[in-house]
């Protein structure tokens, strides 16, 4: 007979040294995590002050260039709309944003948001900045960006634009997004939309359905963007004054 004690719960030990057992383990303790963030995440406020427009671009253009000066113009009239304007709150594009709603709520008034990712270059918070959030994945952030937005705008920018608009589509195709404008503004955007209809479309072949390319509103100025983000404005403070 052993006079050995037992060791308790010796079965739920997982050593180190069995790597198969540890990954295990991690995967499924990062999913727990997930279930949590995404149960956390369905709470919404039943009703709120401000409307709330965000504009993804460029990192890379400079102030006083047309493009800067139309971003600045843009985010200048929907904020003295009412609207909140958030940003990945870095430079180019992004600060041309800021700098806007700041005209119009000099005092800081949480008008201007900044949803930033750190990384080495290109992203420093941008002065005009009122309200600032970090995040180190990006994962965090485009989640981030999309449950805090009720209108999205999408001026001219590179390859984190193009993720950033790519997963704002994708979400209103499968219905995870509801109800948010996606304004995509100037003939870059167009395009790339077109040759998504032209490749995607083909007989035989379909890779997405006709009904997702109505998903963007293409436009070719500012004005029209504020026009869409008006009149969508307009359907939102009714359903909130109706709650």
């Amino acid at each position: 007979m052993s006079t050995n004690p037992p060791s308790f719960g010796q079965t739920d030990i997982v050593k180190l040294s069995d790597e198969d057992a540890s990954v295990a383990l991690l995967e499924r303790a990062i999913t727990g995590l997930w279930e949590v963030v995404n149960d956390l995440t369905r709470f919404r406020r039943t009703t709120r002050q401000n409307y709330r427009v965000t504009i993804f671009g460029s990192a890379r253009i400079k102030p006083g260039t047309p493009c800067y000066e139309g971003v600045r113009k843009v985010a200048a009239e929907l904020s003295l709309m009412g609207c909140d304007i958030l940003t990945g709150g870095g430079p180019g594009l992004m600060q041309a944003a800021n700098e806007g709603a700041h005209s119009n709520d000099p005092q800081g008034l949480r008008r201007s948001v900044g949803i930033n990712i750190e990384l080495p270059f290109e992203q420093e918070v941008n002065p005009f900045v009122s309200q600032a959030y970090g995040h180190r994945t990006f994962f965090s952030r485009l989640h981030h960006f999309m449950i805090a937005s009720d209108a999205f705008i999408v001026v001219p920018g590179g390859i984190g634009t193009l993720l950033e608009l790519s997963l704002a589509w994708q979400l209103l195709q499968v219905r995870k997004l509801y109800n948010t404008p996606l304004v995509l503004v100037g003939k870059m955007w167009a395009e790339l939309v077109d040759w998504g209809r032209r490749t995607m479309l083909q007989e035989n072949n379909q890779l997405a359905s006709a009904e997702d390319f109505t998903i963007p509103h293409c436009v070719d100025t500012i004005e029209q963007a504020v026009a869409v983000i008006r009149k969508h404005r307009g359907a939102w403070l009714a359903a909130q004054q109706g709650q």
